[in-house]
């Protein structure tokens, strides 16, 4: 998969709400109502990230999420993290 420039990238957040371009990463940070919710869209979104075989770096503290996206085999953001945040944002609603 052909790693993403600067401008492209930008181009594709403009249809994804709160991320941001980051480290070569696309990142974005929730917070939920407590960590039970947290821990449950987590779960529903590593069943999606196995579906897609793409796995985010994340980090969970309490209610607080925040997810990191790159494609590691193209040294950076690809079409693939744009999908899976695309398919993130459908989960967190």
């Amino acid at each position: 998969m052909k790693k993403m420039n600067t401008t492209e990238i930008e181009k594709a957040l403009e249809s994804i709400s709160g991320w941001s371009l980051k480290d070569d990463m696309i990142v974005k940070s929730f917070t939920f109502k407590d960590f039970k919710e947290a821990f449950s869209k987590m779960t529903h979104i590593a069943f999606e990230c196995e579906k897609q075989n793409h796995h985010p770096e994340w980090q969970n503290v309490y209610n607080n999420l925040t997810i990191k996206l790159s494609t590691h085999d193209a040294d950076g953001v690809t079409q693939k993290d744009i999908d899976l945040a695309t398919s993130i944002e459908k989960i967190i609603g």
